[in-house]
């Protein structure tokens, strides 16, 4: 069991999905093994979203860091759901003294403060308020209609991802978004690895 120092806040709650051990199949750090935090809750209805996160079990931040204990491994991706809705400052504020490297998948609806995050990738979705307009990858889903990536090109971000949209029309969209990358080299393809593992 891993002993914690600090005690304010020990037994705060947080919704958790589940935490697991797999790799990141997606975006700039594809293939890179990680742990993965999934919060329950969201702020979007997003048509394709394929998770849910409507069901979650409450634990404390010393649960947390139990079941992280568990897993060789110091990089963590906080996702959802919509884990910006949730209190990282608290969190971060025991993970990375742990020597955890954080990272969040986040809609870009909800400003994360300063030095919470090592690693920030959005995945803005079409209709909802963007807030969130930096960050080190920017990762859109494609093809939208009336959501062209040209809005995002000038934003401040190290990276920019196309993601073929999920579905019965898949490898249209891959093509697509191929082809899209072809024309704009500012973007790249981002193809969910782990789907085509068949794996979480």
């Amino acid at each position: 069991m891993v002993i914690l120092n600090q005690k304010n806040n020990i037994e705060q709650l947080f919704p958790i999905v589940e935490i697991f051990h797999s790799v990141q199949g997606e975006g700039y750090h594809s293939g890179i093994p990680s742990i993965f935090i999934r919060f329950g809750g969201c702020n979007l209805r997003c048509p394709w979203c394929d998770t849910d996160f409507d069901t979650w079990t409450d634990m404390s931040i010393a649960e947390i860091v139990n079941e992280l204990s568990k897993y060789d491994c110091d990089r963590i991706i906080f996702t959802g759901g919509e884990p910006a809705l949730q209190d990282l400052v608290t969190l971060s504020g025991f993970l990375k003294p742990l020597g955890y490297y954080l990272s969040i998948e986040t809609n870009g609806t909800i400003e994360i403060p300063s030095d919470t995050i090592d690693w920030i990738c959005v995945s803005p979705k079409k209709g909802a308020k963007f807030k969130l307009k930096y960050g080190n990858e920017l990762k859109l889903v494609y093809p939208q209609e009336e959501f062209n990536p040209d809005r995002f090109k000038e934003l401040e971000f190290d990276h920019f991802f196309l993601q073929p949209m999920d579905g019965e029309d898949l490898q249209k969209n891959i093509l697509q978004s191929v082809s899209y990358c072809i024309e704009n080299p500012l973007w790249r393809l981002s193809l969910q690895t782990h789907k085509i593992m068949g794996i979480d």
